[in-house]
Protein backbone atom coordinates (compact mmCIF):
# COMPACT_ATOMS: atom_id res chain seq x y z
CA UNK A 1 0.00 0.00 0.00
CA UNK A 2 1.29 3.37 -1.10
CA UNK A 3 1.69 6.06 1.55
CA UNK A 4 0.79 9.25 -0.27
CA UNK A 5 2.13 12.83 1.25
CA UNK A 6 -1.09 14.79 0.54
CA UNK A 7 -0.65 17.51 -1.87
CA UNK A 8 -2.90 19.79 -1.99
CA UNK A 9 -3.15 23.07 0.21
CA UNK A 10 -1.97 23.11 3.47
CA UNK A 11 -4.17 22.88 6.48
CA UNK A 12 -4.38 25.54 8.73
CA UNK A 13 -2.96 24.63 12.14
CA UNK A 14 -4.23 27.92 13.84
CA UNK A 15 -7.61 27.56 12.53
CA UNK A 16 -7.96 23.82 14.29
CA UNK A 17 -9.06 24.65 17.95
CA UNK A 18 -11.18 22.70 20.08
CA UNK A 19 -14.49 24.37 22.07
CA UNK A 20 -16.35 22.45 24.62
CA UNK A 21 -18.11 20.66 21.87
CA UNK A 22 -15.01 19.65 19.65
CA UNK A 23 -13.68 21.23 16.69
CA UNK A 24 -16.30 23.65 14.46
CA UNK A 25 -15.88 25.61 11.74
CA UNK A 26 -17.51 27.35 8.69
CA UNK A 27 -18.11 24.17 5.60
CA UNK A 28 -15.22 25.69 3.14
CA UNK A 29 -13.78 28.62 4.87
CA UNK A 30 -12.02 26.18 8.00
CA UNK A 31 -14.05 22.68 7.79
CA UNK A 32 -11.95 21.73 4.53
CA UNK A 33 -10.08 18.44 3.55
CA UNK A 34 -6.70 19.73 4.22
CA UNK A 35 -7.86 20.38 7.73
CA UNK A 36 -9.60 17.46 8.31
CA UNK A 37 -6.65 15.76 7.10
CA UNK A 38 -4.51 17.64 9.08
CA UNK A 39 -6.77 17.03 12.22
CA UNK A 40 -6.36 12.85 11.54
CA UNK A 41 -2.82 13.29 11.39
CA UNK A 42 -2.68 15.13 14.06
CA UNK A 43 -4.28 12.25 16.24
CA UNK A 44 -2.49 9.41 14.19
CA UNK A 45 0.74 10.95 15.41
CA UNK A 46 -0.79 11.34 19.41
CA UNK A 47 -2.31 7.24 18.89
CA UNK A 48 1.41 6.33 17.61
CA UNK A 49 3.27 8.15 20.66
CA UNK A 50 0.88 6.32 23.46
CA UNK A 51 1.30 3.33 22.22
CA UNK A 52 -2.60 2.78 21.23
CA UNK A 53 -2.61 2.04 17.39
CA UNK A 54 -3.66 -1.83 17.52
CA UNK A 55 -6.92 -1.57 18.73
CA UNK A 56 -8.04 1.18 15.72
CA UNK A 57 -10.50 3.54 15.91
CA UNK A 58 -14.00 4.01 15.23
CA UNK A 59 -15.78 6.92 13.07
CA UNK A 60 -19.45 8.11 12.53
CA UNK A 61 -21.08 10.67 11.00
CA UNK A 62 -24.04 13.04 11.00
CA UNK A 63 -26.80 14.14 8.15
CA UNK A 64 -24.82 17.65 7.83
CA UNK A 65 -22.96 18.33 4.22
CA UNK A 66 -19.61 17.08 3.51
CA UNK A 67 -20.08 14.60 6.87
CA UNK A 68 -19.77 11.34 5.43
CA UNK A 69 -16.93 12.70 2.84
CA UNK A 70 -15.08 14.09 5.73
CA UNK A 71 -14.70 10.71 7.95
CA UNK A 72 -13.70 9.14 4.71
CA UNK A 73 -11.26 12.07 4.23
CA UNK A 74 -9.77 10.86 8.29
CA UNK A 75 -9.68 7.18 7.62
CA UNK A 76 -7.56 7.80 4.56
CA UNK A 77 -4.97 9.41 7.01
CA UNK A 78 -5.63 6.55 9.46
CA UNK A 79 -5.23 3.85 6.55
CA UNK A 80 -2.26 5.44 5.30
CA UNK A 81 -0.45 5.19 8.87
CA UNK A 82 -1.73 1.39 9.30
CA UNK A 83 -4.46 2.02 11.85
CA UNK A 84 -7.60 0.13 11.18
CA UNK A 85 -10.80 2.56 11.07
CA UNK A 86 -13.74 1.30 11.85
CA UNK A 87 -16.48 3.69 9.61
CA UNK A 88 -19.97 3.34 11.18
CA UNK A 89 -21.63 3.17 7.16
CA UNK A 90 -24.99 5.26 7.34
CA UNK A 91 -26.01 8.54 8.85
CA UNK A 92 -25.55 8.11 12.76
CA UNK A 93 -26.23 9.51 16.43
CA UNK A 94 -22.97 10.44 18.46
CA UNK A 95 -24.31 8.65 21.23
CA UNK A 96 -23.69 5.19 19.08
CA UNK A 97 -20.10 6.09 18.25
CA UNK A 98 -20.07 6.79 22.32
CA UNK A 99 -20.79 3.59 22.98
CA UNK A 100 -18.80 1.80 20.44
CA UNK A 101 -15.90 3.39 21.65
CA UNK A 102 -16.94 2.46 25.20
CA UNK A 103 -18.31 -1.09 24.51
CA UNK A 104 -15.45 -2.64 22.45
CA UNK A 105 -12.65 -0.71 24.71
CA UNK A 106 -10.85 1.88 21.59
CA UNK A 107 -8.53 4.04 22.75
CA UNK A 108 -10.15 6.70 20.63
CA UNK A 109 -13.47 7.74 18.73
CA UNK A 110 -14.53 10.07 15.98
CA UNK A 111 -17.96 11.75 14.91
CA UNK A 112 -18.28 13.77 11.56
CA UNK A 113 -20.40 16.81 13.42
CA UNK A 114 -21.66 20.26 14.58
CA UNK A 115 -24.13 19.09 16.77
CA UNK A 116 -26.79 21.93 16.91
CA UNK A 117 -25.23 24.27 15.40
CA UNK A 118 -26.22 26.31 12.03
CA UNK A 119 -26.07 24.06 8.67
CA UNK A 120 -23.43 25.69 7.51
CA UNK A 121 -21.02 24.74 10.02
CA UNK A 122 -19.49 21.60 9.93
CA UNK A 123 -17.42 19.65 12.76
CA UNK A 124 -15.08 17.13 14.82
CA UNK A 125 -15.96 15.68 18.36
CA UNK A 126 -13.32 13.43 19.61
CA UNK A 127 -13.31 10.48 21.96
CA UNK A 128 -11.11 9.17 24.18
CA UNK A 129 -11.06 5.76 25.83
CA UNK A 130 -14.57 4.67 27.72
CA UNK A 131 -16.15 7.11 24.58
CA UNK A 132 -15.85 10.13 26.86
CA UNK A 133 -15.68 13.74 25.39
CA UNK A 134 -12.05 14.19 24.82
CA UNK A 135 -11.38 16.78 27.67
CA UNK A 136 -9.04 19.93 27.81
CA UNK A 137 -5.71 18.85 28.32
CA UNK A 138 -6.63 15.87 25.67
CA UNK A 139 -7.78 18.13 23.34
CA UNK A 140 -4.79 21.12 24.15
CA UNK A 141 -1.90 18.05 23.21
CA UNK A 142 -4.11 16.71 20.17
CA UNK A 143 -3.88 20.67 19.07
CA UNK A 144 -0.33 20.12 19.78
CA UNK A 145 0.39 17.81 18.02
CA UNK A 146 -1.09 19.44 14.71
CA UNK A 147 0.73 22.30 15.34
CA UNK A 148 4.23 19.77 15.13
CA UNK A 149 3.07 18.53 12.06
CA UNK A 150 5.83 19.46 9.28
CA UNK A 151 4.44 21.35 5.79
CA UNK A 152 4.28 17.93 4.23
CA UNK A 153 3.96 15.72 7.01
CA UNK A 154 0.10 14.38 6.19
CA UNK A 155 -0.21 10.94 4.50
CA UNK A 156 -3.10 9.73 3.03
CA UNK A 157 -3.98 6.58 0.82
CA UNK A 158 -6.86 6.46 -1.49
CA UNK A 159 -10.25 4.95 0.64
CA UNK A 160 -10.67 2.34 -1.37
CA UNK A 161 -6.99 1.02 -1.25
CA UNK A 162 -7.30 1.46 2.08
CA UNK A 163 -10.19 -0.97 2.06
CA UNK A 164 -8.59 -3.44 -0.01
CA UNK A 165 -5.28 -3.18 2.53
CA UNK A 166 -7.57 -4.22 5.33
CA UNK A 167 -7.54 -0.47 7.10
CA UNK A 168 -10.54 0.77 6.38
CA UNK A 169 -13.88 -1.60 7.53
CA UNK A 170 -17.05 -0.47 7.16
CA UNK A 171 -19.44 -1.52 9.95
CA UNK A 172 -23.11 -0.60 11.47
CA UNK A 173 -23.67 -1.40 14.68
CA UNK A 174 -26.88 0.29 15.14
CA UNK A 175 -28.54 -2.96 16.48
CA UNK A 176 -26.41 -3.24 19.43
CA UNK A 177 -26.70 0.17 20.45
CA UNK A 178 -30.40 -0.20 20.23
CA UNK A 179 -30.67 -3.28 22.04
CA UNK A 180 -28.43 -1.76 25.00
CA UNK A 181 -31.23 0.71 25.51
CA UNK A 182 -34.02 -1.59 25.18
CA UNK A 183 -32.49 -3.71 27.88
CA UNK A 184 -31.84 -1.02 30.04
CA UNK A 185 -35.81 0.65 30.50
CA UNK A 186 -38.75 -0.86 31.45
CA UNK A 187 -40.17 -2.07 27.68
CA UNK A 188 -43.05 -4.34 30.04
CA UNK A 189 -44.31 -0.91 31.37
CA UNK A 190 -44.03 0.86 28.58
CA UNK A 191 -45.75 -1.86 25.95
CA UNK A 192 -48.89 -1.62 28.85
CA UNK A 193 -49.20 1.76 29.01
CA UNK A 194 -50.29 2.57 25.33
CA UNK A 195 -48.41 5.69 24.78
CA UNK A 196 -49.10 7.86 21.96
CA UNK A 197 -45.51 9.45 21.07
CA UNK A 198 -44.49 12.35 18.49
CA UNK A 199 -40.83 12.35 17.03
CA UNK A 200 -39.57 15.74 15.35
CA UNK A 201 -35.76 14.61 14.41
CA UNK A 202 -35.00 17.90 12.68
CA UNK A 203 -33.68 16.45 9.77
CA UNK A 204 -31.12 14.78 11.95
CA UNK A 205 -29.88 11.26 12.59
CA UNK A 206 -32.21 9.99 15.77
CA UNK A 207 -35.29 8.81 13.90
CA UNK A 208 -34.34 4.73 13.10
CA UNK A 209 -32.97 4.15 16.94
CA UNK A 210 -35.92 6.13 18.78
CA UNK A 211 -38.48 4.87 15.98
CA UNK A 212 -37.33 1.42 16.16
CA UNK A 213 -37.09 1.70 20.55
CA UNK A 214 -40.85 2.74 20.63
CA UNK A 215 -42.13 0.33 18.08
CA UNK A 216 -40.62 -2.82 20.00
CA UNK A 217 -42.97 -1.12 23.00
CA UNK A 218 -45.63 -0.94 21.00
CA UNK A 219 -46.19 2.84 21.16
CA UNK A 220 -48.26 4.86 18.91
CA UNK A 221 -45.79 6.79 17.13
CA UNK A 222 -46.35 9.66 14.24
CA UNK A 223 -42.60 11.60 12.72
CA UNK A 224 -42.33 15.23 11.69
CA UNK A 225 -39.22 16.69 9.92
CA UNK A 226 -37.94 13.27 8.82
CA UNK A 227 -36.61 13.44 5.57
CA UNK A 228 -32.66 14.19 5.08
CA UNK A 229 -32.46 17.87 4.44
CA UNK A 230 -28.64 19.60 4.90
CA UNK A 231 -30.64 22.70 5.24
CA UNK A 232 -32.77 21.47 8.54
CA UNK A 233 -35.33 22.83 7.43
CA UNK A 234 -33.94 26.41 7.77
CA UNK A 235 -34.12 26.19 10.96
CA UNK A 236 -31.41 25.60 13.48
CA UNK A 237 -31.54 22.23 14.51
CA UNK A 238 -31.51 22.50 18.48
CA UNK A 239 -34.19 21.83 20.31
CA UNK A 240 -35.41 24.98 21.59
CA UNK A 241 -39.36 26.68 22.22
CA UNK A 242 -38.33 28.46 19.47
CA UNK A 243 -38.02 25.59 17.09
CA UNK A 244 -40.12 23.16 18.12
CA UNK A 245 -43.89 25.33 17.32
CA UNK A 246 -44.81 22.34 14.96
CA UNK A 247 -43.99 19.45 17.37
CA UNK A 248 -45.86 21.53 20.11
CA UNK A 249 -48.98 22.04 17.52
CA UNK A 250 -49.02 18.60 16.15
CA UNK A 251 -48.90 17.02 19.96
CA UNK A 252 -51.90 19.03 20.85
CA UNK A 253 -53.79 18.69 17.49
CA UNK A 254 -53.38 14.63 17.66
CA UNK A 255 -53.81 14.78 21.54
CA UNK A 256 -50.29 12.64 22.06
CA UNK A 257 -48.75 11.90 25.57
CA UNK A 258 -45.64 13.57 24.70
CA UNK A 259 -43.53 15.23 21.63
CA UNK A 260 -39.60 14.24 21.74
CA UNK A 261 -37.57 16.09 19.92
CA UNK A 262 -33.37 15.81 19.23
CA UNK A 263 -30.70 18.08 17.71
CA UNK A 264 -28.63 17.11 14.78
CA UNK A 265 -26.58 14.41 16.00
CA UNK A 266 -29.11 13.31 18.55
CA UNK A 267 -26.84 14.03 21.66
CA UNK A 268 -29.47 16.54 23.07
CA UNK A 269 -33.25 16.76 23.73
CA UNK A 270 -36.29 18.60 23.39
CA UNK A 271 -39.32 17.86 24.87
CA UNK A 272 -43.06 18.76 24.29
CA UNK A 273 -45.82 18.16 26.91
CA UNK A 274 -48.93 16.81 27.22
CA UNK A 275 -50.96 19.76 27.35
CA UNK A 276 -48.25 21.67 24.08
CA UNK A 277 -45.91 23.33 26.70
CA UNK A 278 -42.50 23.00 25.73
CA UNK A 279 -39.98 21.57 28.90
CA UNK A 280 -37.09 23.22 29.04
CA UNK A 281 -33.81 21.15 29.25
CA UNK A 282 -33.91 22.03 33.16
CA UNK A 283 -36.69 20.59 33.29
CA UNK A 284 -36.42 17.32 32.06
CA UNK A 285 -33.19 17.01 34.21
CA UNK A 286 -34.95 17.81 37.20
CA UNK A 287 -38.36 15.12 35.90
CA UNK A 288 -35.94 11.83 35.55
CA UNK A 289 -33.68 12.87 38.24
CA UNK A 290 -36.70 12.96 40.05
CA UNK A 291 -38.32 9.68 38.80
CA UNK A 292 -35.23 7.78 39.38
CA UNK A 293 -35.04 8.60 42.75
CA UNK A 294 -38.49 8.98 43.49
CA UNK A 295 -39.63 5.81 41.63
CA UNK A 296 -36.91 3.40 40.97
CA UNK A 297 -35.01 3.91 44.19
CA UNK A 298 -32.03 4.85 43.11
CA UNK A 299 -29.64 6.60 45.50
CA UNK A 300 -27.04 9.25 44.99
CA UNK A 301 -26.01 12.35 43.85
CA UNK A 302 -26.68 14.65 40.87
CA UNK A 303 -24.33 16.61 38.37
CA UNK A 304 -24.98 20.12 37.00
CA UNK A 305 -23.19 22.72 35.50
CA UNK A 306 -23.03 26.20 36.50
CA UNK A 307 -25.24 27.75 33.93
CA UNK A 308 -27.88 24.54 35.16
CA UNK A 309 -31.50 25.01 37.48
CA UNK A 310 -30.93 24.89 40.79
CA UNK A 311 -33.84 22.99 41.07
CA UNK A 312 -31.76 19.82 40.74
CA UNK A 313 -29.93 20.78 44.32
CA UNK A 314 -34.09 21.29 45.75
CA UNK A 315 -34.64 18.07 44.28
CA UNK A 316 -31.33 16.35 45.90
CA UNK A 317 -31.83 18.11 49.23
CA UNK A 318 -36.12 16.59 49.28
CA UNK A 319 -33.83 12.64 49.02
CA UNK A 320 -31.10 13.75 51.55
CA UNK A 321 -28.75 13.74 48.46
CA UNK A 322 -25.91 15.97 46.93
CA UNK A 323 -25.53 18.25 43.79
CA UNK A 324 -22.54 19.06 42.54
CA UNK A 325 -21.80 21.77 40.20
CA UNK A 326 -18.79 22.33 37.03
CA UNK A 327 -18.07 24.24 34.82
CA UNK A 328 -20.22 23.93 30.86
CA UNK A 329 -19.06 21.05 28.58
CA UNK A 330 -20.27 17.91 29.09
CA UNK A 331 -16.17 16.22 30.12
CA UNK A 332 -17.14 18.13 33.02
CA UNK A 333 -20.33 16.68 34.39
CA UNK A 334 -19.68 12.90 33.36
CA UNK A 335 -15.69 13.00 35.13
CA UNK A 336 -18.01 14.36 38.19
CA UNK A 337 -20.22 11.81 37.69
CA UNK A 338 -17.54 9.03 37.66
CA UNK A 339 -15.75 10.61 40.60
CA UNK A 340 -19.00 11.27 42.68
CA UNK A 341 -20.98 8.39 41.45
CA UNK A 342 -23.89 10.28 40.82
CA UNK A 343 -27.08 8.81 39.52
CA UNK A 344 -27.71 11.47 37.05
CA UNK A 345 -25.79 14.81 35.42
CA UNK A 346 -26.70 17.08 32.67
CA UNK A 347 -26.75 20.72 31.50
CA UNK A 348 -29.26 23.67 30.58
CA UNK A 349 -28.76 23.09 26.98
CA UNK A 350 -30.25 19.47 26.53
CA UNK A 351 -27.40 16.94 26.97
CA UNK A 352 -27.82 14.66 30.04
CA UNK A 353 -26.73 10.60 30.56
CA UNK A 354 -27.86 8.76 33.26
CA UNK A 355 -25.62 6.29 35.43
CA UNK A 356 -24.96 2.72 34.13
CA UNK A 357 -25.28 4.05 30.34
CA UNK A 358 -22.97 5.81 28.07
CA UNK A 359 -20.11 7.86 29.35
CA UNK A 360 -21.97 11.14 27.35
CA UNK A 361 -24.75 12.83 26.10
CA UNK A 362 -27.34 10.16 24.99
CA UNK A 363 -31.09 12.16 23.71
CA UNK A 364 -32.27 8.64 22.60
CA UNK A 365 -31.59 6.98 25.47
CA UNK A 366 -33.28 10.32 27.69
CA UNK A 367 -36.12 9.94 25.08
CA UNK A 368 -36.70 6.18 25.84
CA UNK A 369 -36.30 6.81 30.33
CA UNK A 370 -38.63 9.65 30.07
CA UNK A 371 -41.83 7.44 28.02
CA UNK A 372 -40.85 4.95 30.92
CA UNK A 373 -41.36 7.51 33.43
CA UNK A 374 -44.87 8.02 31.81
CA UNK A 375 -45.58 4.66 31.43
CA UNK A 376 -44.34 3.62 35.32
CA UNK A 377 -45.67 6.67 37.07
CA UNK A 378 -49.54 6.32 35.79
CA UNK A 379 -49.40 10.18 35.51
CA UNK A 380 -49.05 13.10 32.50
CA UNK A 381 -45.34 14.80 32.23
CA UNK A 382 -47.47 18.05 33.43
CA UNK A 383 -48.65 16.02 36.35
CA UNK A 384 -45.51 14.87 37.92
CA UNK A 385 -43.88 18.57 37.17
CA UNK A 386 -46.69 19.84 39.37
CA UNK A 387 -45.60 17.01 42.22
CA UNK A 388 -42.20 18.44 41.94
CA UNK A 389 -43.16 21.89 42.44
CA UNK A 390 -45.54 20.82 45.32
CA UNK A 391 -42.55 18.72 46.84
CA UNK A 392 -39.99 20.80 46.58
CA UNK A 393 -40.81 24.46 45.70
CA UNK A 394 -40.41 26.56 42.81
CA UNK A 395 -37.82 28.78 40.51
CA UNK A 396 -37.87 30.66 37.62
CA UNK A 397 -35.66 30.91 34.53
CA UNK A 398 -34.46 33.81 32.24
CA UNK A 399 -32.32 33.18 29.76
CA UNK A 400 -31.18 35.56 26.66
CA UNK A 401 -28.10 35.43 24.13
CA UNK A 402 -26.08 38.53 22.48
CA UNK A 403 -23.81 38.55 19.65
CA UNK A 404 -21.18 40.59 19.96
CA UNK A 405 -18.01 42.09 17.88
CA UNK A 406 -14.40 40.99 18.82
CA UNK A 407 -13.81 44.20 20.22
CA UNK A 408 -17.27 44.45 22.33
CA UNK A 409 -16.31 40.42 23.54
CA UNK A 410 -12.42 41.84 24.91
CA UNK A 411 -14.54 44.89 26.63
CA UNK A 412 -17.06 42.73 28.15
CA UNK A 413 -14.02 39.95 29.23
CA UNK A 414 -11.98 43.18 30.84
CA UNK A 415 -15.18 44.23 33.08
CA UNK A 416 -16.71 41.22 33.99
CA UNK A 417 -13.57 38.66 34.54
CA UNK A 418 -10.84 41.21 35.21
CA UNK A 419 -12.06 44.13 36.44
CA UNK A 420 -14.60 41.70 38.43
CA UNK A 421 -17.52 44.69 38.04
CA UNK A 422 -21.19 43.83 38.55
CA UNK A 423 -24.26 46.10 37.66
CA UNK A 424 -26.71 47.30 40.57
CA UNK A 425 -28.46 43.87 41.81
CA UNK A 426 -31.48 43.84 43.61
CA UNK A 427 -30.40 40.88 46.08
CA UNK A 428 -28.19 40.45 49.27
CA UNK A 429 -24.84 38.60 47.11
CA UNK A 430 -23.82 35.69 49.03
CA UNK A 431 -20.70 35.14 46.93
CA UNK A 432 -19.25 34.97 43.46
CA UNK A 433 -17.90 32.40 41.30
CA UNK A 434 -15.05 33.00 38.14
CA UNK A 435 -15.30 29.30 37.70
CA UNK A 436 -16.61 29.37 33.86
CA UNK A 437 -17.91 33.04 33.59
CA UNK A 438 -19.01 35.17 36.39
CA UNK A 439 -21.98 33.80 38.30
CA UNK A 440 -23.10 35.49 41.33
CA UNK A 441 -24.83 33.62 43.83
CA UNK A 442 -27.55 35.50 46.09
CA UNK A 443 -28.55 34.84 49.54
CA UNK A 444 -32.49 34.09 48.40
CA UNK A 445 -30.87 31.06 46.73
CA UNK A 446 -31.52 32.68 43.20
CA UNK A 447 -28.18 33.14 40.81
CA UNK A 448 -27.32 35.09 37.68
CA UNK A 449 -24.60 33.96 35.12
CA UNK A 450 -23.04 35.58 32.07
CA UNK A 451 -20.35 33.74 30.60
CA UNK A 452 -19.09 33.22 26.81
CA UNK A 453 -20.74 30.00 25.03
CA UNK A 454 -17.67 27.55 24.22
CA UNK A 455 -19.23 26.57 20.52
CA UNK A 456 -20.60 29.90 19.24
CA UNK A 457 -19.98 33.97 19.06
CA UNK A 458 -22.51 34.43 22.14
CA UNK A 459 -22.94 35.91 25.18
CA UNK A 460 -25.05 34.20 27.29
CA UNK A 461 -26.80 35.13 30.27
CA UNK A 462 -29.00 33.29 32.65
CA UNK A 463 -31.16 34.24 35.96
CA UNK A 464 -32.96 32.11 38.33
CA UNK A 465 -34.96 33.44 40.76
CA UNK A 466 -37.85 32.71 42.98
CA UNK A 467 -39.90 34.96 41.18
CA UNK A 468 -40.02 35.52 37.10
CA UNK A 469 -40.37 38.77 37.05
CA UNK A 470 -37.33 39.22 39.16
CA UNK A 471 -35.32 36.96 36.80
CA UNK A 472 -36.02 38.82 33.93
CA UNK A 473 -35.19 42.51 35.69
CA UNK A 474 -31.72 41.35 36.28
CA UNK A 475 -30.96 40.08 33.23
CA UNK A 476 -32.44 43.78 31.83
CA UNK A 477 -29.50 45.02 34.74
CA UNK A 478 -26.91 43.04 32.93
CA UNK A 479 -27.85 44.15 29.69
CA UNK A 480 -28.09 47.73 30.55
CA UNK A 481 -24.93 47.11 32.61
CA UNK A 482 -22.63 45.51 29.57
CA UNK A 483 -24.54 47.90 27.00
CA UNK A 484 -25.64 45.06 24.90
Amino acid sequence: MRHGRVPEKKGDMDMIKFGTGGWRAVIGDDFTKANIQLLAQGLVNKMKSEGVTEQGIVMGYDRRFLSKEAMQWAAEVFAAAQIKAYLINKSSPTPLVMFYVMKHDFPYGMMITASHNPAIYNGIKVFTAGGRDADEIQTKDLEDYIADIAPDGVYAVAYEEGKVAGYIEEIYPLNEYIDNIIASVDMKAIRDAGLKVALDPMYGVSETSLKTILLTARCEVATIHDRHDTLFGGKLPAPSAATLHSLQNYVVEKQCDIGIATDGDADRIGVIDDKGNFLHPNDILVLLYYYLVKFKGWHGPVVRNIATTHMLDKVAEQFGEKCYEVPVGFKYVSAKMQETGAIIGGESSGGLTVHGHINGKDGIYAAALLIEMLAVTGKKLSQIMDDIHAECGEIHMEERDYKFTLEKKLKMQEVLMEQKQLPDLPEEIDHVSYLDGSKVYFKNGGWVIARFSGTEPLLRIFCEMPDAAEAADICTRYEQFLDL
